[in-house]
């Protein structure tokens, strides 16, 4: 078995995946294949509305091995869960999570920094576009090196301390 043919199994299970309705909710975020000291080695991200627990992450990963375990070659597995600080990869992602604190790293400096924080306003063609305490601040995705979700602990106690004066 070649690490190349490992691979090539690994990204049909995936693409199985997500075309499977019982899956239809789980979206594959990222995922990646590396080879180490002779060992293939899988990473694999996913997301759903609703959020990751790890009874998902086992499902996905034994589907996943179910696939790749006939193939008698050594390889590592992880299924995880995007997280609260989610990554943005695809432009989607940018419109999808508007209104979100973002953190986003660029190649070049944009407005005196490479690193911008703010809340998400969507995308204007390939620009993503950025309310930060400076105002609206516009990055083109071309220069963006990597981006994820901000979360902030202090908005979910001050939502659920309204939630809890609501129904008292």
């Amino acid at each position: 078995m070649v690490a190349s043919d490992l691979a090539i199994a690994f990204e049909r299970a995936l693409d199985g995946i997500a075309h499977d309705p019982e899956y239809r909710a789980v979206e594959i975020v990222q995922h990646e294949t590396r080879t180490r000291r002779g060992q293939t080695a899988f990473r694999v991200t996913i997301d759903t509305p609703t959020g990751v627990d790890l009874s998902l992450c086992e499902r996905i990963a034994g589907r996943l091995n179910a696939s790749l375990d006939p193939l008698e070659a050594a390889y590592s597995l992880e299924v995880e869960s995007a997280g609260l600080e989610r990554p943005l990869i695809r432009p989607e992602d940018y419109q999808r999570f508007v209104g979100k604190r973002a953190r986003v790293v660029t190649t070049l400096t944009i407005a005196g920094a490479k690193t911008h924080r703010g809340t998400l306003n969507g995308l204007r063609g390939e620009t993503v576009v950025m309310q930060t305490e400076g105002g609206e601040l516009l990055l083109p995705v071309a220069t963006i090196k990597s981006a994820n979700l901000e979360y902030d602990p202090r908005a979910d106690l001050q939502r659920n301390k309204r939630e809890r004066k609501a129904h008292a």
